[in-house]
């Protein structure tokens, strides 16, 4: 049973929120940051966050429900397209868009100059609908180049507020869920109280499987891969038994993954399971075996595995 107190029905505020964003400007961070738990991958390698995460925080009488998108970019593959389909249609649904920009970008790159002018052409539903902005890793900029950033961003005209946070150590991130929660329309919560996020533990076991991948492998690995739950075993003495297949393109990708000796696959299988034990609190057995599947970049059911619409 939850100990958060629920209010009256009819002083309940609740809304969506869509956090856009360039690869890489810290949008998991953030709702990890927000929710007080981790629900979205992290990763210095970009474009890692494929599907849409919602995450619920609490302010006040306002439930707040974040939309952690894709990172918008210039799309390649069909994957690519999924996900910045899933992205901009987080936008469409959201009842606000909160931009988040990586601050250490003194000028407005490529993929943001996209989002951005994807925002002017009418993504921003609604006349005279504004974004807000949140210009993100603050720690790491003097104040006097952030004012100039405010100011750049502020010409562009669909920004509404402009905030200064640091996803990573939480420096104005609570002024940021006190406006949003202010701007919450009047409604019934959509979730229960105790609720951070729909993301189902299975798919959030197998996402913890491929953060590790990307941390330990870096540049080595390609972006065709994927992790998928084939099983889920409880046992009575409370410990599960996971055993996940990972998806890859080619055969020369297998031996990246495994490292010589297979040392590189047991230290990816340590990491998740030890993390994964955290998150479930229980005893994690967690067992990974790689799969070559040519072409599953093309697959409807990887897709659907996913959390993506697959485009013919």
């Amino acid at each position: 049973m939850s100990d958060i107190e629920t209010p009256p029905m009819d002083r309940q505020h609740c809304g969506f929120v869509a956090i856009v964003g360039a690869p890489n400007a810290g949008k998991s961070t953030l709702l990890n940051r927000l929710v007080g738990s981790k629900i979205s991958i992290v990763s210095p390698k970009v474009q890692t966050t494929r599907n849409r995460v919602l995450g619920v925080v609490l302010e006040g009488d306002a439930q707040i429900v974040f939309i952690d998108t894709p990172g918008i970019f210039a799309p390649r593959r069909r994957l690519d397209r999924a996900m910045i389909k899933a992205a901009w249609r987080g936008v469409t649904e959201a009842d606000l868009t909160l931009l988040l920009v990586d601050a250490q970008r003194r000028e407005i790159n490529d993929d943001t100059r996209r989002i951005i002018d994807g925002l002017k052409s009418g993504e921003l539903k609604g006349e005279g609908r504004k974004a807000l902005l949140a210009l993100n890793k603050i720690d790491l900029i003097q104040r006097e180049t952030l004012l100039e950033m405010a100011t750049m961003y502020d010409a562009e005209g669909i920004f509404s507020d402009i905030f200064m946070i640091s996803a990573e150590n939480g420096d104005g991130v609570s002024q940021l869920v006190k406006a949003l929660a202010a701007r919450m329309p009047a409604g019934p919560w959509h979730f229960p109280a105790d609720q951070i996020s729909d993301v189902p533990l299975r798919l959030l076991a197998a996402e913890v499987t491929r953060e590790h991948l990307f941390r330990q492998v870096h540049d080595e690995l390609p972006y065709e891969l994927t992790v998928e739950n084939e099983s889920w075993k409880d046992f009575q003495d409370g410990s599960v038994r996971i055993e996940q297949a990972i998806y890859i393109g080619r055969e020369t990708h297998k031996p990246i993954l495994l490292g010589e000796g297979g040392r590189r696959i047991k230290s990816v299988r340590v990491a998740a399971q030890k993390e994964l034990g955290q998150i479930l609190e229980r005893k994690v057995h967690l067992f990974l075996q790689v799969k070559v599947k040519a072409g599953w970049g093309d697959d409807p059911a990887r897709y659907r595995a996913i959390g993506l619409e697959f485009e013919k």
